[in-house]
C-alpha cells in the first residue's frame, strides 16, 4: 500500500488526551504527515479502553475515525494463526494482539513505517524478518 503508514494506540491516546506528555509531538507530526494512517480493530479497541477516563475523549476519537482520520484494516478470523505466531515469538516483550495485529498488516500489505511511541516497534520483526522505520522518531 504505497503512501501508507500503520499507526499504533500510544499516538491516538496522545493525540485525544491533552495531558498525555506525547500530545504535541503526535500533533504537530499529524499536521505536517502526508499519507494514508492505517490500523486495526485490536487497536481500536485499545484506545477506546485507554481514554475511559472521558467519554468526550473516547466520542471525540471514534467521530474522528468515523470522519476517515484513520482507516480501519479488516483482518479475518483465519488470519489469527500468523498473530498467535508472532505473539509466541516475542512472549518474552510481551507482544499484545494490537502489536500483533499491526505486524502481521505490515507483513501482509508490504508497510515498512508505523507511527509509534512504543519502543517495541524496534524489535519485531514481520513474518518476512522485515522490520518497521518509526516516522515519529525521526
Amino acid at each position: 500500500m504505497r503512501n501508507t503508514t500503520l499507526i499504533d494506540s500510544g499516538p491516538l491516546i496522545a493525540l485525544f488526551d491533552r495531558g498525555d506528555c506525547h500530545h504535541g509531538r503526535v500533533k504537530t507530526f499529524l499536521k505536517t504527515y502526508d499519507g494514508k494512517l492505517l490500523t486495526t480493530w485490536s487497536v481500536l479497541t485499545e484506545v477506546s479502553h485507554m481514554l475511559d477516563f472521558n467519554l468526550h475523549a473516547q466520542l471525540d476519537f471514534l467521530r474522528w475515525v468515523e470522519l476517515g482520520g484513520i482507516e480501519l484494516y479488516e483482518i479475518a478470523q483465519k488470519e489469527l494463526t500468523d498473530m498467535i505466531e508472532m505473539m509466541q515469538k516475542y512472549s518474552d516483550i510481551p507482544m499484545d494482539l494490537a502489536d500483533a495485529s499491526l505486524m502481521y498488516v505490515a507483513h501482509k500489505e508490504g508497510i515498512e513505517t508505523i507511527v509509534s511511541i512504543d519502543s517495541d516497534f524496534d524489535i519485531y520483526r514481520t513474518l518476512k524478518k522485515g522490520f518497521l522505520k518509526n516516522l515519529l522518531l525521526q
